[in-house]
């Protein structure tokens, strides 16, 4: 049984400047760095890159579904 889990994505670009997508009140909040989103956010995640906060559940479920590269390339293109 699959349940619907709610995500935010931040991909930051400098200190004060983040493209965000998702609620404030997310099971889990995604962060990365612009100059790291070329990494496949799994390997991003095991090097320290990707930081995540939250339900470790929600995060698994979105890396291995693809949701969060597609995600994260999206606001990084949008900067």
């Amino acid at each position: 049984m699959t349940t619907l889990r709610t995500v935010q994505y931040v991909v930051a670009f400098s200190k004060k400047e983040e493209a965000v997508q998702g609620p404030d009140n997310a099971d889990v909040v995604i962060r990365i760095a612009a100059k790291d989103v070329e990494l496949d956010p799994t390997v991003a995640f095991m090097k320290g890159k990707l930081k995540a906060e939250g339900s470790t559940r929600a995060l698994f479920e979105v890396l291995w579904s693809g949701e969060a590269a597609a995600a994260i390339s999206r606001l990084a293109s949008h900067s």
